[in-house]
């Protein structure tokens, strides 16, 4: 018998799995196992994703669901890490806990060097690993080297092809070989999510819950919202709204709170100034709720309609793409707005991301690569041609872009990344692409852009690199 544990943490990441299930990804094991976690600042506040609309559809791909947050209470589910000599021990209490038996294992989990996943890669030494990264940060770098006994046991990297033509990074440094989820897998399980929500009466003719909307000017929340799509080449009867999507920037520290609310209202005043005359907000499932009442106020100063759910919906926000089909998404780096584009065939925007480049600390942080590939792939709203001709900018060789970005964020972990960075930042590093580095990392590495040219000879030559290194960490240990 084999069993093979799906580890999941968001309805995103649940809705990825059961489209590789479907796309038939996995071999049939006996056993399918989906363990739910619930991480962040505070997990006991946050909405299990077995309470989404329409998990049901989803759990029929399982034969059972576990909590890793039961599993592991009182520990945060996030943080925790059993100790090496304990590992056998924690093996053996879930095996018992979870009815495993002595059975073959087989994990697919998301990123193994951090939160749940680098505990259960832990804990089940030996056993095969399948990695899946449902969102554009699987293009980045591994966030930090994992041990060789858990690199050399991954199989593959599962990932949805957000950004078509270009590799994934992640866990390259063990030559782990990307493989692609067909895109109509991942609409057919949306499709099915978004047909039981309306059969389950969770979304109102508008695609928003009735009781959980508040619009500007006191104008009806839902009233001429589009139920379903229209077909394809067909006019709505109404206006589109067009989407925009929250994300909780403030809330994992890459920007002030006060920047993130200037962002919301960016968004409101980029759509309004396109000529959309009905918005909706979505905030962040996972953000804490702030009053809409500045959204509200800017859009009634606009003489916009504007639908702010006061709830967040419990649902994966493709399903809200699938039902709206809006008019223009509008977002910073969330994967809802690379799938609107990439899945939904929707028209879409980006806001923020030059600040949050620019406010990214310290320059590893893990947003740098969807803030990256968001800001050099996506038109910007304030950019009213590019967002009506919706074609990608040109003049960015993105693979290059990003190895440069990759090894810059992570030498270490891809030292086999120099040559190509090396090659990009000399042939491509100009006043468009600077937003991407930082002078001070560029000199710590010595790559090109810092060093003149005269001097180029000295960046490869390892022994100067060395003491280099070691005359800045005197420097800095006398300081």
């Amino acid at each position: 018998m084999t069993i093979r544990i799906f580890h999941a943490s968001t309805p995103a990441a649940t809705v990825l799995l059961a489209a590789a299930i479907d796309a038939g990804c996995f071999t049939e094991p006996d056993r399918r196992i989906l363990l739910l976690s619930r991480t962040g600042p505070a997990p006991e506040a946050t909405a299990d994703v077995s309470e989404t609309a329409g998990f049901e559809r989803l759990r029929a791909r399982f034969d059972e669901v576990r909590s890793w947050n039961d599993a592991v209470f009182p520990f945060h589910p996030d943080g925790w890490l059993p100790r090496a000599d304990d590992a056998p021990l924690w093996e053996r209490h879930f095996r018992r806990a979870w009815g495993l038996g002595d059975e073959a294992l087989e994990l697919v989990v998301d990123a193994p060097h951090a939160g749940p996943a680098r505990a259960l890669t832990q804990v089940f030494a030996g056993v095969p690993v399948d990695v899946y990264a449902e969102g554009p940060g699987g293009y980045g770098p591994t966030g930090e080297k994992i041990p060789p006994l858990t690199g050399t046991r991954v199989r593959r990297l599962l990932h949805p092809d957000l950004v078509p033509g270009v590799r994934p990074l992640l866990l390259g440094e063990y030559g782990v070989e990307p493989q692609t989820v067909p895109a109509e897998a991942i609409t057919k399980v949306v499709a099915e999510l978004a047909d039981a929500a309306a059969a389950a009466d969770a979304l109102t003719a508008g695609g928003l819950p009735a009781a959980a909307a508040s619009t500007a000017g006191g104008l009806p929340a839902v009233d001429g919202l589009p139920a379903v799509a229209p077909a394809a080449g067909e006019s709505p009867a109404v206006e589109s709204p067009a989407l925009l999507l929250g994300q909780d920037l403030a809330g994992g520290g890459l920007i002030p709170a006060a920047e993130e609310a200037g962002l919301r209202l960016e968004m409101v005043r980029g759509a309004a100034a396109l000529g959309h005359t009905r918005l909706v907000f979505a905030p962040d499932p996972y953000a804490p709720w702030e009053s809409p009442g500045a959204l509200l106020a800017e859009a009634a100063r606009l003489g916009v309609e504007l639908t702010v759910l006061d709830t967040p919906l419990p649902v994966a926000a493709d399903v809200l793409l699938h039902r709206l089909r809006p008019a223009l998404v509008v977002g910073c780096t969330s994967t809802a707005l690379f799938g609107a584009a990439r899945f939904h065939g929707l028209p879409v925007a980006t806001v923020g991301t030059g600040l949050l480049l620019e406010r990214l600390t310290p320059y590893e942080n893990a947003e740098r690569i969807p803030a990256t590939i968001a800001d050099a792939l996506l038109p910007a709203l304030g950019d009213a041609e590019a967002v009506a001709a919706q074609k990608p900018r040109t003049g960015v060789e993105l693979d290059g872009l990003l190895a440069a970005v990759g090894f810059a964020m992570r030498p270490k972990v891809r030292p086999d990344l120099r040559p190509a960075a090396e090659r990009y930042l000399a042939a491509h590093l100009d006043s468009r692409t600077w937003r991407y580095f930082k002078r001070r990392r560029l000199a710590s590495l010595a790559l090109p852009g810092v060093v003149p040219a005269r001097l180029a000879f000295l960046r490869s030559n390892p022994a100067l690199r060395r003491v280099a290194r070691r005359a800045r960490a005197l420097r800095s240990g006398g300081s």
